[in-house]
């Protein structure tokens, strides 16, 4: 057998829709924090006579995002019922669509994982389709060990926009960059919180040169989505090299553990027994389409390219500050205050990494930072008021407090620059301190004595001179006077 053997995944890409009520009924999508089975109704319970109704948004929201992905959207759509039995399903089908779905043949691109300098692959869309969310099974211990389960029907008819990709993708990094693109894009378009618990689920396919395709479902994480594909081809590649066969079927991602479970031989489409929803009507989308379509903002690619033109920042600037649709507003806010390039880079580079060290979101940031009270950051660095470390420390303060002004804090913490007469003052001392060891050491050769001094100097003065500006007049002071 040969060493490397190809794979192949494709996803089924499962997102909330942002709309107030559910896919066909009038019951609060806002159920996160509620008591379970607080959100339902007859409608969504499935009980006998309640008829559905089609929510108008959640079907332009459907739109929207197949047009954004580049989709042919279809003259009109239908909806079906899948017929399956499982406890979270109460009506025993859902209601979706098979046949005349929103959207066929769009396109992702994303950054390649094959080593070749980040050169940009075509994934394949399938199809955007919409469909009705089952309940929630909650299991008391993992789901090969627990006695029982609870259901919580609150989940059940949130309207769902699930995007079908073409097994393009060759490995678990680049389905988490897809995964990542996705999102964006999705909340560039204002249809979907990816903060929300359970806000996007994703279906993986996954096969091996020789072998089978198996389905892991429901995984709720961009970072599961990456481990579950990277444990199924070891398992995977390990049959294989045994020389035993890949079953088709579906198996479930224990993110505990971080393994795979097989649940059930994989069903084929005709197991669910598709046929046309006989309460729904046929809907004609396509007299909106241009409509809708001209409600699409600029997405992640086009902001990417304005803020390199623009804004004269590097692509890699560009790439940190378009992830996020929040951080590209507060990008462009805080560039109209003061230097772009200084913004992009205390944003990309400090920032981002405070936020993810946090594991705050922008959103959230903003509410503890204003732009113009970063931009007052900047400027007093600009100015030489502060230093970087102080800049930075700055930012901190205001993340782990929830708020305060710049120039208070730089009063309270002492982070003004230090005078250039107090500056030569702590020098001439460092320089006395260690004339007969660091000093020496670096008048001989030992240019990592230069370090050590230029450490000392920040330790005297807290941080409140530049490392650059510390080293040019210690190495000037030295040559000077020895």
């Amino acid at each position: 057998m040969r060493g490397e053997m190809d794979v192949k995944i494709g996803l089924e890409c499962h997102a909330q829709l942002l709309t107030k009520s559910k896919l066909f009924c009038s019951c609060s999508t806002d159920y996160h924090d509620a008591e379970p089975n607080t959100h339902v109704c007859a409608t969504c319970l499935g009980l006998p006579g309640a008829l559905p109704v089609v929510n108008e948004r959640a079907i332009r929201y459907g739109m929207k995002v197949a047009l954004a992905l580049g989709c042919e959207v279809q003259e009109e759509i239908i909806f079906y019922r899948k017929n399956y039995y499982y406890p979270d399903l109460p009506r025993g089908f859902q209601i979706t669509q098979y046949d005349f779905p929103i959207a066929f043949n769009g396109l992702v691109r994303i950054e390649s994982d094959g080593g070749d300098g980040g050169k940009e692959r075509e994934i394949r869309i399938t199809r955007v389709h919409m469909e009705e969310d089952p309940g929630r099974l909650v299991y008391i211990g993992t789901i090969d060990t627990a006695k029982y389960s609870l259901v919580d029907y609150n989940r059940s008819g949130i309207p769902l926009v699930e995007i079908v990709t073409e097994p393009d993708l060759k490995s678990p990094k680049e389905a988490r960059i897809f995964l990542g693109k996705l999102r964006s894009t999705l909340e560039y378009l204002g249809v979907f919180d990816g903060d929300l618990e359970g806000a996007m689920r994703v279906d993986a396919n996954i096969s091996l040169e020789g072998g089978e395709r198996a389905e892991v479902k429901n995984i709720s994480s961009y970072k599961g989505v990456e481990r579950a594909l990277s444990f199924e081809i070891t398992r995977q590649k390990n049959l294989l090299r045994r020389g035993l066969k890949i079953q088709q079927e579906t198996r479930h991602y224990d993110e505990t553990r971080g393994i795979t479970l097989s649940m059930r031989t994989k069903e084929f489409e005709h197991d669910y027994r598709y046929f046309p929803e006989p309460d729904l009507v046929l809907i004609r989308i396509s007299d909106r389409k241009e409509e809708i379509r001209r409600e699409i903002p600029e997405l992640p690619d086009e902001k990417k390219k304005r803020f390199i033109s623009h804004y004269s920042i590097t692509m890699e600037h560009a790439n940190s500050l378009t992830y996020d649709i929040n951080i590209a507003d507060f990008y462009e806010e805080v560039a109209s205050k003061i230097d772009s390039k200084l913004s992009a880079a205390w944003i990309a580079d400090v920032l981002k990494g405070e936020l993810n060290y946090r594991s705050i979101s922008m959103r959230e940031a903003s509410k503890r930072i204003s732009t113009d009270d970063f931009a007052a950051v900047l400027r007093y660095l600009k100015d030489g008021v502060i230093t970087e470390r102080g800049a930075t420390e700055i930012i901190r303060d205001m993340l782990d407090r929830g708020g305060g002004k710049p120039e208070e804090i730089i009063k309270m913490k002492g982070l003004a620059s230090i005078g250039s007469e107090e500056m030569e003052k702590v020098i001439d001392k460092v320089i006395k301190e260690y004339k007969k060891g660091a000093v020496e050491d670096y008048k001989v050769g030992k240019k990592e004595a230069l370090n050590f001094l230029v450490g000392q100097v920040m330790k005297h003065t807290r941080g409140r001179a530049e490392p650059k500006e510390v080293r040019r007049l210690l190495v000037g002071k030295i040559e000077s006077e020895f």
